[in-house]
């Protein structure tokens, strides 16, 4: 019996220093693994899906292929060939060294936002500088967006003369042919379901419809101008300024329009936040800015060819023109009802960091779950600042002076300074000379454009005399 007692001890030591260690092991995996999830772990992160590099691409692109295409003929009229792919090729090369600058840092930050990136570098005045920013002109362009819509439905008048939407030509002239009408068709049919999406890789559908209505007005108008070509009713290009007609300072007044173009570094942040790598963002942004460049040069030398000289801002205008044969007057109006459609599904996008800024600049300072989570909060946002956009498209009669206030101002803070102003800051201490160089250089480029094209659009330039 003595002999067996320590073997008795021993063994109830054993059991216990075994239950001990599964019961330690069960609450590791527990934690790790709990059978009943908190309320708070179960709600779904808008974040938690990762998106691909197609869904990137598309998103991207579709910011940049907003409205911009449609001024892009006109600044062939002013630039010619020659000088305006040359212009294209360059805003598309800074735009990338640009966009560079930004993922680089955002890399090595803790902040997500493209406010919170610049709040590390200048503090609580440079985060305010950009959400003011993001919000003039993301909130512009959504109601140039609608604008448009409205004068490719409903028409519209320039100079003296009525330009008659395609409702109208189709229709006649009723209640329901009105702008107010079909916009707030339009707003609730169409923009509304897709504003109310809560992740921006949720859009890529929608964006992937958007490239491919623009591509689909892209094909048509140069389908018409080597049909004019053919038939020998084709404009003479230009393949270089025509000064006789144009001053100097008149090619300043295109770089907004360009810059508007591929103004897409307001939906960086969102885009590359729900990648499954981030380090794809660099990828996508390039296969973004090449297709930029193909399309914007395509519509640009076609639409230029098709109409010449009498090329308007709003190339749309253009294509009310009645042709004189049944089909000329189809493609007429399907060119100009994808470009509309293209616009309605860019609208989500742009929408997307204009209510993420609202809310960072509204709330960023209170104990507030995330805007997806928040469903009252959200809504209410939503479909607050689609009220505004339609009330003032609505009101607003033309678009061009939109165009280039913002490309000469909050547009060019957004796609240039502030980016080669967080190199020039270096709080990481991550940027080489060169880029320190490079950053000099689109600052003083993006103030010298845009300074030059506000002096002389306040003064009237010469190609509005001509």
């Amino acid at each position: 019996m003595k002999t067996l007692a320590p073997t008795c001890e021993k063994y109830t030591a054993s059991l216990c220093d075994t239950e001990i260690k599964m019961t330690l092991d069960s609450n590791m995996s527990g934690a790790s693994a709990p059978l009943l999830q908190d309320s708070e772990d179960s709600q779904e992160d808008p974040n938690s899906e990762n998106g691909s590099i197609s869904g990137a691409v598309f998103n991207i692109t579709t910011t940049m292929v907003g409205a911009g295409i449609m001024s892009i003929p006109a600044t062939m009229k002013v630039l010619g060939i020659i000088p305006g792919f040359i212009a294209i090729v360059a805003v598309a090369l800074i735009t990338d060294i640009t966009v560079e600058f930004m993922l680089r840092y955002t890399s090595s930050g803790e902040s997500i936002t493209y406010a919170g990136m610049v709040g590390e570098s200048f503090g609580k005045f440079g985060s305010l500088a950009v959400k003011i920013c993001v919000i003039i002109t993301n909130l512009g362009m959504l109601i140039i967006y609608l604008i448009i819509i409205g004068d490719v439905l409903c028409g519209s008048e320039s100079k003296g003369t009525l330009h008659l939407g395609v409702l109208q030509e189709w229709f006649g002239l009723h209640w329901w042919t009105s702008r107010a009408f079909a916009l707030l068709f339009v707003t609730i049919f169409i923009m509304l379901p897709l504003v109310m999406l809560r992740r921006v890789d949720s859009l890529r559908y929608s964006s992937a419809i958007s490239i491919l209505l623009a591509l689909v007005f892209v094909a048509i108008s140069s389908s018409m101008a080597f049909y004019a070509l053919w038939s020998g009713k084709t404009q003479a290009l230009r393949m270089l300024p025509d000064f006789s007609k144009i001053s100097i300072f008149d090619l300043f007044t295109t770089v907004p329009v360009l810059i508007t173009g591929f103004g897409s570094q307001v939906n960086i942040h969102p885009i590359r936040a729900e990648l499954r790598k981030p380090s794809d963002m660099s990828i996508a942004t390039r296969i973004s800015l090449i297709i930029c460049v193909v399309i914007y040069f395509a519509i640009g030398f076609f639409g230029y060819l098709l109409f010449g000289d009498s090329v308007m801002a709003d190339i749309l205008v253009n294509f009310d023109q009645n042709s004189g044969t049944v089909v000329g007057r189809l493609l007429n109006d399907v060119v100009r009802l994808s470009y509309a459609l293209h616009l309605a599904l860019v609208f989500p996008i742009m929408n997307y960091s204009l209510r993420a800024n609202i809310d960072e600049l509204l709330f960023s300072n209170k104990n507030k779950p995330v805007l997806a989570l928040d469903t009252p909060r959200f809504v209410c946002l939503t479909c607050g600042l689609l009220a505004i956009s339609y009330i003032t498209a609505v009101a607003l009669p033309n678009i061009w002076y939109f165009f280039q206030f913002l490309g000469s101002t909050t547009i060019a803070a957004l796609s240039f300074i502030f980016p080669a102003a967080i190199i020039l800051r270096d709080i990481h201490g991550i940027s080489s000379r060169k880029d320190q160089v490079m950053a000099i250089v689109v600052i003083i480029l993006a103030v010298m454009t845009s300074g030059i094209a506000m002096w002389t659009n306040l003064n009237g330039s010469s190609a509005d005399q001509t």
